[in-house]
């Protein structure tokens, strides 16, 4: 049986970190099954150079990256994707474009490590904390047995890939407002 190759995209909103960190994981870590891609709905213009240097010291592909749109991929002539994974919060509650093909939607909530103040340490290491963090959930679902596997299961278990230990998660508080906690 011929294996066949899953294009997927990683979806934050400024495409500057945390996508682009998913997307250099999985082009190296599912090279041969994969094609990966990453976008953002409010694209920041540029990579955050952290997010290079923690692929470039981990051994992971640092050329090729752009802070680009969604809209690329859902307009006519983009790549049809297998799987759209949203990883930062904001992403997940914006209202996406239709995606040709209907691909497995998901989301992994990631803390922003754009976001952290402090030193040049710290910050470096909160980029350390989520490039680990991406990479145990793209370990996982790289090891699926996709094609074993019908739409609804890899559905379910793309989207439990999110409440593995340590996972940062949104969920709904009793008024229906989403909150920030850890699941494991």
């Amino acid at each position: 049986m011929i294996e066949r190759t899953y294009n997927v995209l990683f979806l934050c909103t400024g495409n500057s970190a945390r996508s682009i960190l998913a997307e250099g994981i999985l082009r190296k870590d599912g090279e041969g099954h994969f094609i990966a891609y990453s976008a953002g709905s409010q694209p920041k213009g540029a990579v955050n150079p952290l997010a290079l240097k923690v692929l470039g010291a981990q051994d992971y592909p640092t050329d090729g990256y752009r802070s680009k749109s969604w809209d690329e991929f859902a307009a006519p002539g983009a790549p049809v994707m297998d799987f759209v994974i949203t990883v930062c919060d904001t992403a997940v509650g914006e209202a996406c474009p239709v995606w040709p093909g209907h691909p497995s939607l998901a989301h992994w909530g990631i803390d922003d490590p754009s976001g952290v103040e402090g030193s040049d340490v710290d910050r470096a290491k909160a980029f350390v904390r989520v490039f680990q963090s991406l990479k145990s959930r793209i370990s996982t679902f790289v090891h699926l047995p996709l094609a074993s596997l019908d739409r609804f299961t890899i559905g379910t278990r793309l989207r439990a890939i999110d409440y593995q230990e340590g996972a940062s998660t949104a969920v709904a508080d009793g008024s229906g407002q989403h909150v920030e906690s850890k699941a494991g």
